[in-house]
């Protein structure tokens, strides 16, 4: 099957996912965690990506991140990844793929439909059934967001936030937003309204995001959801 193309936008803000091999458990303590957030840091520095939402779950990540030259989308990631699986296989022994493979990214315009991704994105734990408020998840962007945790790794996006953020990721998304947001997860399709997405779609020749790749998400499998995004 080939590869979906990406669009590859200077200073454009992306969705950037991946998941264990297999969909495989990566993540076990807490200490594995932390050590993927100390990566994510250090590899942002070299490569000038601003962060602006993340949540790492036990067998993927989601990023939702501004990159300063588009060509360093896949360089980021490609040193995020490598520098994580030697700690990896350092920590735990063996060898092999850690990871699927090749990321999934996706441009998200840069409006409420950013909010919304990065909502997305702060309150998959509590999709998965894993914690009953996004404050309890520790791996996230949630509460550096609110001012409960120090990180200091986010950067304002460009978009006004909404004064009660906390209480808005803790909703559930609207049944229309949320399976929006997982067509463009499925599909790497650009996320935004009608018009941007076209006109993204036509510049980059993306149509092959129009027609459904992979497995779908069900919510009738909920005794697996924490194995997709």
């Amino acid at each position: 099957m080939p590869r979906i193309k990406r669009a590859l936008v200077d200073g454009g803000i992306y969705h950037v996912l991946n998941r264990g091999n297999a969909k495989q458990k990566v993540f076990f303590e807490a200490l594995d965690y932390q050590a993927f957030i100390d990566l994510m840091v250090e590899s942002s520095l070299d490569f000038s990506v601003d962060h602006y939402a993340f949540c790492i779950m036990p067998n993927h990540f989601h990023f939702v991140v501004r990159i300063g030259k588009a060509e360093h989308l896949s360089e980021w990631i490609q040193c995020l990844m490598t520098r994580h699986v030697k700690r990896y296989h350092k920590h735990y022994g063996g060898s092999g793929h850690v990871w699927q493979g090749r990321f999934k990214s996706f441009l998200v315009q840069s409006d409420e439909y950013l909010l919304t991704v990065m909502r997305y994105a702060e309150a998959n734990p509590l999709r998965a059934g894993f914690v009953d408020s996004a404050e309890q998840w520790p791996w996230s962007s949630h509460n550096e967001r609110i001012g409960s945790a120090p990180r200091n790794m986010l950067k304002c996006p460009p978009v006004e936030m909404p004064s009660n953020w906390s209480e808005w990721v803790n909703r559930r998304i609207g049944n229309e937003d949320l399976a929006a947001v997982r067509k463009s997860v499925n599909r790497q399709a650009p996320y935004g309204n009608q018009a941007w997405r076209e006109a993204i779609i036509e510049k980059f020749g993306l149509e092959s995001t129009l027609r459904l790749r992979g497995r779908p998400w069900s919510d009738k499998n909920k005794g697996a959801r924490h194995n997709y995004f």
